[in-house]
């Protein structure tokens, strides 16, 4: 099955002329917007769906329009000119930094619809008499509404913020990234962040060292098994938070800790977060006196994750403590190693951590 058929939409991209609302703004001069679709915006939004707009239109009369209705600021973008649809939405995707068979479209008419689909065939397309209906469909509904869920649009929102100043910025980039006050905390999770835990594993394609699913079940099952951690990153700055950012799955040996799985969000790869996260868990090893072990499954999305474990130093050298942890017994899995030595803490961030070493120390471990 492919993972446009499987894969939740992260962001739907509205037409505007008799599609989100009713009428031509050219021609009639007033439009309206139906309460239904009025709900369905909101209840997107609600379940952390983005929404951004393509439309054929003059864009400063549309945009004052969609303020006069009250859904202006549920649009994180919007392309609004007279180019083909299919540019508008790759530069919405390009902008979000979102796979093209995440993203998904609502027109009206059928020639757009198939312009779009003949140039971006991995992009989802709707007709806009299923817009009510959209929040009915599997793929706009999650397993389960999170804690960043809410709050996704405004995140974004002041990602762009940040990203703007960032290009303003005429100073080194480390200097821009001291400017942030940024945060990382990680964290044991717990039951309200195991809903974000598992949307990160399912969401996150380039930062996702083996691509592998983990459900809620099996996140609840690993939670209450003292041979593991569960760990989750989220990191804040000045503009506000980027909410929870990172999964860390690891099962503790006597003589090995073994990464299961390092997901984190493809919005934060900039500020250096998955070293900051390898660093600091290289250190609590080096302190418990034990080797790390770290799963990789190469996809086709996930290269920068193999960059950030090789950039840290994880080889493909065997060692003695392989034996001490079972196989993963999944296809394509490489099991990388790296002999675990104190690092210094990130100098452009704040790293609030668990002393996991010490805590780790004192509790069972599984294999030799």
């Amino acid at each position: 099955m492919s993972e446009k058929a499987t894969t939740t939409v992260k962001c739907l991209v509205w037409d505007l002329d008799n599609t989100l609302w009713q009428g031509t703004l050219l021609e009639d001069g007033e439009v309206r917007l139906a309460e239904e679709i009025r709900a369905v915006i909101v209840e997107l939004d609600a379940r952390g769906i983005l929404q951004a707009v393509a439309s054929k239109n003059d864009h400063e009369p549309a945009w004052a329009r969609l303020e006069e209705l009250g859904v202006a600021e549920y649009f994180v973008l919007a392309e609004i000119g007279w180019g083909p649809k299919s540019d508008s939405v790759r530069s919405i995707a390009d902008q979000l930094n979102f796979a093209h068979h995440t993203i998904a479209f609502i027109d009206d008419q059928p020639a757009e619809r198939a312009e779009v689909e003949f140039h971006l065939p991995q992009v989802r397309c709707y007709p806009a008499e299923q817009a009510t209906a959209l929040t009915a469909l599997p793929e706009f509904t999650s397993a389960a509404r999170t804690v960043d869920s809410g709050k996704r649009r405004e995140m974004y929102r002041a990602n762009f913020r940040r990203d703007a100043e960032r290009a303003e910025f005429t100073g080194p980039d480390e200097e821009f990234l001291r400017s942030l006050g940024l945060e990382l905390e990680i964290f044991p999770a717990t039951e309200t962040e195991l809903s974000r835990v598992e949307e990160l594993t399912l969401r996150t394609s380039q930062m996702n060292a083996t691509g592998v699913h983990y459900s809620d079940e099996t996140l609840r099952g690993l939670l209450a098994d003292d041979g593991h951690e569960v760990l989750v990153a989220t990191l804040t700055d000045r503009f506000g938070t980027h909410g929870a950012i990172g999964v860390l799955l690891l099962e503790k040996g006597a003589t090995a800790w073994h990464v299961k799985l390092l997901a984190t969000s493809c919005r934060v790869v900039s500020f250096g977060v998955g070293t900051a996260i390898l660093n600091w868990l290289a250190s609590e090893a080096a302190a418990a006196g034990v080797h790390l072990l770290a799963d990789f499954r190469r996809t086709d999305r996930n290269r920068m994750m193999e960059i950030a474990y090789r950039f840290a130093g994880f080889d493909d050298q065997d060692c003695d403590c392989r034996g001490a942890l079972p196989g993963t017994g999944t296809e394509g899995v490489e099991r990388l190693h790296l002999v675990a030595e104190h690092r210094d803490p990130p100098s452009t961030m704040r790293l609030v951590a668990p002393q996991l070493a010490a805590r780790v120390l004192s509790q069972p471990t599984t294999g030799a």
